[in-house]
């Protein structure tokens, strides 16, 4: 079965954080944090349609300069999702510059943006470069359990976590996966291609049995093409980055991560450091890996390490791999 997503960081462990989350059956991908994005290639940058950004620390946000640099020009809108201050934040970014020769433009690239509370009121502005990006369209939303996008095939929760400021952790859900048994589709004399999109939305959408599918052998009902298609329980990835290791942020973090397939954690100091860690408000290895095992996280991906571990980072993996194994039991956070 071909996975619905296929993340990738785009920094080695010691870079700036981002991942890029190529949507395999959408033609689009998400991006998870801005910070250095130039070992992203233009072609996959011109593919992300939504960016989750945990919170505007230099280190994490710095990318949004080179991501609006390839995007300008461009007849296509992004979505950006951050914290409390993320709509100001955004809105300086793009006053930095001088937009007196916007009408050269031919496509209008717009950018709309929401900024997430933990009150779960979510507000929302829109820029658009043939308004030289003003700040303009605001509305305030509700957000329910957390969800800041929800579409047919995924949504996408935030989490708010502490780090000294407002960060979000987030995870992308795949409600259900549908694959294709193509050998059932050629006993029926149809090929694989586009269509096969509106059927997979169909099946998504919990559409009636009776739907006309539109097939390239004409409408056929959704009913008749059910055993063709595999439904199985969807795909989960989290993100958690820059947090302090206290017992409502591991709570938070466990509930987030729950039984996740892809776990993207922070690992900044080994345990040995753990005072250090504290002050900076981050994870050690050690902690990611008890909180990874708290969750239940089959594959866990540690990002995010402290230069100092230059040439050591196998002992950042082994110590998260050792206290996923020692796990943790009970309410209270292990020392």
């Amino acid at each position: 079965m071909r996975p619905a997503f296929l993340p990738e960081l785009v920094n080695d462990p010691f870079g700036d954080p981002a991942l890029f989350v190529d949507l395999m059956f959408e033609g689009r991908a998400l991006l998870f944090d801005l910070g250095d994005l130039h070992a992203l290639s233009p072609r996959k940058i011109l593919r992300v349609t939504d960016i989750f950004v945990s919170h505007c620390h230099m280190d994490h946000f710095m990318g949004f300069d080179w991501f609006l640099r390839i995007c300008l020009g461009r007849d296509r809108g992004v979505r950006l999702y951050g914290p409390p201050g993320f709509l100001t934040q955004v809105e300086a970014k793009l006053s930095a510059y001088t937009w007196n020769l916007v009408q050269r433009y031919a496509n209008d690239f717009s950018l709309t943006v929401h900024e997430l509370e933990p009150d779960g009121t979510l507000h929302r502005a829109s820029f658009r470069v043939q308004h030289a990006f003003r700040r303009e369209e605001e509305v305030s939303l509700t957000m329910h359990d957390g969800v800041a996008l929800d579409e047919p095939g995924f949504r996408v929760r935030a989490a708010f976590l502490d780090h000294g400021t407002p960060c979000l952790g987030y995870a992308l859900e795949e409600e259900r996966h549908v694959n294709i048994w193509k050998n059932r589709l050629a006993e029926r004399g149809l090929p694989v291609g586009p269509w096969l999109k509106g059927l997979k939305a169909a099946v998504l959408a919990g559409a009636a049995a009776d739907m006309l599918i539109a097939t390239p052998a004409g409408d056929r009902p959704l009913g008749e093409l059910l055993d063709c298609l595999q439904i199985t329980p969807g795909l989960k990835l989290a993100y958690v980055t820059d947090v302090v290791y206290h017992a409502d942020n591991a709570a938070r973090i466990t509930s987030l991560a729950r039984n996740a397939d892809w776990l993207f954690i922070e690992c900044v100091f080994l345990d040995e450091l753990a005072d250090r860690a504290a002050e900076k408000k981050h994870l050690t290895a050690g902690q990611a890996g008890r909180l990874a095992s708290a969750a239940g996280a089959k594959i866990v991906v540690p990002f995010h390490f402290s230069p100092i571990y230059r040439q050591r980072e196998a002992e950042l993996c082994a110590e998260l791999a050792a206290a996923r194994q020692v796990g943790y039991q009970g309410s209270s956070l292990p020392s």
